[in-house]
């Protein structure tokens, strides 16, 4: 009887053992934001992002651990206001190390939402994997009573362990929603459906129990850009108002930014004033992108304004935060000639 209890015991961890080596590894690397965040009292709805960690967030959702194996990475733990491009190396650099090694069969990344569309942007423009990289982050601190956070990380996970996901490049995963990096943006301050896609559809929607993509993957992704071995160069997003002068476009020009983006009123538009200056600083080198401040529809070229004369590059859907992203890499790229660039910006579709 106890050799057969013996064999038993053995038995029972064999199959426990074969079940944790089946299931997918799942890497999480943390960054802050207010999915990492704790309440504060100076309001009913204040708190301070950053100050929960990895392992302290992937521990606290039930049932994480019966989707992936889970390993949890400190990379920052920062308010996603504060992202920069150190943190976009980093992480760069962590997930091609990851991949690289067979650390991990996806990726999960916490951000806040602030910036999540610039870093996802950036990830995807730079990474050449067919593994899963996921950003999530919640609009809720980890206090709040209706926190948002943990369902988001599980969901984030899920959608991360599914084989659905490989060949899509990276992924934002809010609110049962999965987006696309390029058309993904934040539209509202404080609403958990603040992540929408103004000229497109979602990639597919998730829950508990499922993971619904819309389309196939693609069966070839755009060529990754490098990262820029000496860091990203300086491009300005300048703001169109009424009354605009000249003074934010000449400004960025003394600063030495290699490249400006236009946030221009309705079609990428500007004053007349404003429009001379940016000419001008085309006319000396410097990259001039024109993006519209308004949230959905396409800057086209040559409609208001003549961008074959005056050497811009228009930014068609990418907002200006997105189209300052890809400017930057690809002037660290090397590419900063005016047609080049809008090729570039024709080929992100």
């Amino acid at each position: 009887m106890a050799t057969t209890a013996l064999a038993l015991s053995a038995g029972a961890y064999a199959v426990s053992a074969m079940a944790d080596q089946a299931k997918p590894r799942i890497l999480v690397l943390a960054t802050g934001g207010t999915i990492a965040s704790t309440g504060d009292a100076r309001s009913a709805i204040g708190y301070n992002a950053g100050g929960v960690t990895g392992e302290q967030l992937t521990a606290s959702v039930p049932g994480l651990d019966k989707l992936a194996t889970i390993k949890a990475e400190q990379i920052s733990n920062i308010g996603s206001q504060d992202m920069n491009s150190k943190v976009w190396y980093q992480l760069a650099s962590r997930i091609k190390q990851a991949f690289d090694r067979n650390e991990a069969d996806g990726i999960v990344i916490t951000h806040g939402t602030d910036t999540m569309e610039e870093t996802a942007f950036f990830l995807d423009n730079v990474l050449d994997t067919n593994r899963p990289v996921v950003l999530v982050g919640s609009m809720r601190p980890s206090t709040a009573v209706s926190a948002d956070g943990p369902g988001n990380l599980y969901e984030a996970v899920e959608v991360a362990a599914n084989p659905q996901s490989r060949n899509r490049g990276v992924l934002v995963v809010m609110n049962d929603t999965i987006h696309g990096p390029r058309w993904v943006t934040k539209t509202h301050t404080t609403s958990v459906q603040t992540f929408q896609n103004p000229n497109a559809a979602p990639v597919g929607y998730v829950d508990p129990a499922s993971v619904r993509y819309l389309s196939a993957a693609s069966a070839g992704r755009k060529a990754a850009l490098n990262v820029p071995s000496g860091g990203l160069p300086r491009v300005d997003i300048v703001y169109a108002h009424a009354d605009m002068d000249a003074v934010q476009i000449d400004d960025a020009v003394r600063g030495n930014a290699k490249g400006i983006v236009l946030a221009g009123v309705g079609d990428g538009n500007a004053s007349k004033a404003a429009l001379d200056a940016l000419e001008a600083a085309a006319k000396k080198g410097v990259v001039v992108v024109r993006a519209s401040r308004v949230g959905g529809g396409f800057v086209n070229r040559n409609v208001e304004v003549s961008d074959d004369k005056t050497g811009f590059v228009v930014s068609y859907d990418l907002n200006p935060q997105k189209a300052r992203v890809l400017t930057q890499l690809l002037i660290g790229n090397g590419v900063s000639a005016a047609d080049k660039v809008q090729k570039a910006f024709d080929a992100t579709y």
